[in-house]
């Protein structure tokens, strides 16, 4: 291990969990299919550890079509049943249907905006929010602008989109940077 400050979550993890910290965690994007990824993941993670949720994301990715929301649109119940034999992924009924039901939803957000990224960047401004967070024991679990999107979502039929989730989901895509003040990601 390098002697690089991290945020504490990200320390003493397995080499993908530092790899997520340091890559991507906090990164700003403006990719749909990785916006659709991180739904797909985020909403997998809901009761579990992000640890469990990587450990299974190559599973997920062979899974679910490479993250291409009109290829998991269509899965049909014979798909869906399928997934749920997978060990790859997390075998929960309500969050394999979900993710079918969230590339729908996803894909009516596309045609409406343009595209999802357009979508959800506006919930922010157009830009990161950027805290400035001494330790992780300050970093909320939501925020008001978690809140409006998720209740957004909602409205329009997505589903594992709490504030929570959709909070993990800003911070992940980097539409909120909660790096620490002394992690070297910050910047």
């Amino acid at each position: 291990m390098d002697n690089k400050i991290r945020c504490e979550w990200a320390t003493g993890q397995f080499a993908e969990y530092v790899a997520y910290h340091d890559e991507e965690w906090g990164v700003p994007v403006h990719d749909d299919r990785t916006h659709f990824e991180f739904l797909i993941l985020e909403g997998a993670q809901a009761g579990l550890s992000w640890a469990t949720v990587l450990k299974k994301r190559e599973g997920y990715r062979k899974s679910f079509g490479e993250f291409d929301p009109e290829i998991v649109a269509q899965f049909d119940e014979d798909k869906i049943q399928e997934l749920l034999q997978f060990e790859g992924i997390i075998r929960n009924k309500l969050k394999v249907r979900s993710a079918v039901t969230n590339a729908q939803k996803f894909l009516e957000v596309q045609k409406e905006f343009g595209s999802f990224d357009k979508y959800i960047w506006q919930f922010v401004g157009g830009k990161p929010i950027i805290n400035n967070w001494k330790q992780m024991s300050e970093v909320p679990a939501t925020s008001p602008e978690s809140d409006a999107l998720s209740k957004d979502l909602k409205k329009r039929g997505f589903k594992f989109v709490g504030s929570t989730i959709i909070y993990a989901h800003m911070q992940a895509c980097g539409l909120v940077n909660d790096h620490t003040v002394d992690c070297f990601c910050r910047k």
